[in-house]
């Protein structure tokens, strides 16, 4: 067990080398839920788990997470979007769930704990199980190998719809709540995430209500506080879920739905119409640019992971969606991408400039069109995407057809740039690297080395400093520039003035103001979202038992106390890196090159 022993924490045990649970006794019970590396352990039952735990009591029962990707015994786990839960008596199968079926669990473990307590008191024999599922994968394997068929993780028997539990519901504290419910009802969640949308995320997913009268309100409203992402679905072969979803939830506006619904989520939990506790996608197109949108890696992370396991040479391409097509059909372009099978490892829109248009097309500015794909790249935001599949480059060219127009709707219609021409213009609206050469360089301009700044709290910094340190270097960041420093309570103000008028802002400061912090700038590619998964999330607690190896996991102490803090997003870690360490240069390789005077005679002075 990792030695965690408080009353509302589950114990976690691991696999050992020979792939058995370590537990205290070989006549336990151990829940394990296989997990898959892109979408980490299911949260949707840790509420469950816990209180099935306090409820029993019961030294016998044990919960373990293992990731299917990083363990041999495993891999026949690998690339499944289902979550699997496998009951071990004893370090021997005795039964299988799938699915977050909370009801299901809670019997399952019920019914497996009296049996190993028949084991243990009785002298009873074990019932060892095979898991049928993989037995029945394997004979149909066998039937069809010749056809090596690909399969979508969403099948056409299985729909699905985006659910968020939204801030309100989460200050509130009924996020486990609103999910057990959901459980109960018969719906599954094939991933949970809680995350913290900013006011430009807030705007991208709301973009087709922006005429609305309150949008301005909704952004506000989303992007202030955490939120529960899920994907919901149902069992297979009982109907569409998102209208069922949609039935469960109730309507928009909180007092209509407790008239005519007052069992559904939005009565029970919402307060008024912007505040009405939960969303669901509206319709299939809705459900499908909301799962890109939050979950891009889930279409194709199985077959991505099939192919990683059959040696297939799986690489990465640029792909750039112009500023026209951006505009007008970003959304089905993306589906278009998503059903080709390609995993977007990396995506940013940007606004080019001219002389960046002519770095990034040297080769063709002497050519008859290159002044019609100047204006054309500049009219606007692009997409840029690294797209990754078996063989990626040459995929994706062919995907997208002849460059000509003319041709490829002659030759190709079927083709992207076929399908997506626009006829006021000779210009195609997308862009594919000609070789895995171009790929590599292509994708160094658009995602360059990325910058981000991270600080070691006051009380981390007297413990754990060298711990932290040390993890950040092993997880290939390069520590560009490092500055121990004391904020004063100004200082701390201004650094931390977006939580200004937030309960927590003072004592925040106030902490921050106490003592020495280590202030750093980390480089990679990347850069943000790594360090932040490195942190884990801010509350301590959530972090113990969702990323046990995380760094506030290990290290923090509450959730004012919680270690660390990283920029949660590009724009202002540069924000940040700015107001600490003043205008230096990095350079590719996140050196330092130059440290204007200034930074040295004055860099606190803000």
């Amino acid at each position: 067990e990792n030695g965690r022993q408080r009353e509302r924490e589950i114990p976690i045990a691991m696999f050992n080398s020979q792939y058995r649970i370590l537990t205290s006794d070989t006549l336990t019970l151990t829940v394990v839920d296989v997990y898959q590396a892109w979408c980490g352990p299911c949260k949707a039952v840790i509420s469950l788990f816990r209180k099935i735990k306090n409820e029993l009591g019961d030294e016998l029962l044990h919960f373990a997470v293992a990731e299917a990707d990083s363990i041999d015994f495993l891999q026949k786990y690998r690339g499944k979007c289902e979550p699997t839960f496998l009951f071990y008596g004893g370090g021997q199968l005795v039964g299988v769930v799938r699915g977050a079926n909370g009801p299901l669990l809670q019997k399952n473990i019920h019914n497996q704990l009296a049996a190993e307590k028949k084991v243990l008191e009785q002298g009873a024999e074990r019932k060892v199980i095979k898991d049928e599922g993989l037995v029945e994968q394997e004979e149909e394997e066998v039937v069809m190998k010749e056809h090596d068929e690909e399969q979508d993780l969403v099948t056409a028997s299985k729909s699905y719809t985006v659910a968020i539990i939204k801030p309100d519901a989460v200050a509130h504290g009924k996020a486990d709540e609103i999910i057990m419910k959901v459980q109960e009802t018969g719906f599954e969640i094939l991933a949970h995430e809680e995350r913290m949308l900013s006011q430009e995320e807030a705007r991208d997913f709301y973009r087709h209500r922006i005429e609305e009268p309150n949008f301005e309100d909704l952004i506000w409203f989303m992007s202030s506080g955490p939120c529960h992402i899920l994907i919901i679905s149902k069992p297979e072969g009982t109907g569409d879920v998102i209208p069922e979803w949609r039935e469960f939830i109730g309507p928009n506006n909180v007092d209509v739905a407790k008239q005519e619904q007052p069992d559904s989520l939005r009565a029970h939990y919402g307060t008024e119409t912007l505040f009405n506790a939960v969303h669901g996608s509206d319709n299939k197109e809705h459900a499908s640019r909301e799962l890109a949108f939050f979950f891009p890696n889930f279409r194709s992370y199985s077959k991505a992971q099939s192919q990683a396991q059959q040696g297939k040479r799986v690489e990465q391409t640029l792909a750039l969606i112009r500023p026209h097509l951006l505009r007008e059909q970003k959304d089905k372009v993306l589906q278009k991408i998503a059903e080709a099978g390609f995993t977007v490892a990396m995506k940013k829109e940007v606004m080019l400039t001219e002389q960046q248009v002519c770095e990034f097309y040297k080769e063709h500015t002497e050519q008859d069109y290159f002044p019609a794909l100047l204006q054309n790249m500049t009219s606007g935001p692009v997409l840029a995407l690294a797209l990754a599949s078996e063989d990626a480059v040459e995929h994706w060219r062919n995907l997208l057809g002849p460059k000509d127009l003319s041709r490829a709707k002659e030759e190709a219609p079927e083709s992207i740039r076929a399908q997506f021409a626009v006829e006021t213009s000779s210009i195609n609206q997308l862009h594919g690297s000609i070789s895995s050469e171009e790929a590599e360089k292509e994708l160094k301009f658009f995602f360059p080395m990325e910058h981000t700044l991270a600080v070691i709290k006051p009380e981390a910094l007297e413990e754990h400093r060298d711990e932290i340190v040390r993890t950040i270097q092993e997880g290939g960041f390069v520590i560009s520039q490092m500055d121990e420093k004391a904020l004063s309570r100004e200082m701390a103000e201004e650094f931390y003035k977006e939580h200004r008028g937030k309960p927590f802002f003072d004592p925040l400061v106030d902490y921050m103001s106490q003592s020495s912090s280590l202030m750093m700038i980390l480089s990679k590619e990347n850069a943000v979202e790594e360090w932040r998964n490195i942190m884990g999330p801010t509350d301590p607690e959530v972090a113990k038992e969702i990323a046990p190896e995380s760094l506030r996991a290990r290290f923090a102490r509450n959730i004012l106390q919680n270690a660390l803090h990283g920029s949660s997003n590009q724009s202002q870690a540069m924000e940040k890196i700015q107001f600490v360490f003043g205008d230096i240069t990095i350079g590719a390789d996140g050196i330092v090159q130059e440290i204007p005077f200034s930074f040295q005679i004055v860099p606190w002075n803000f």
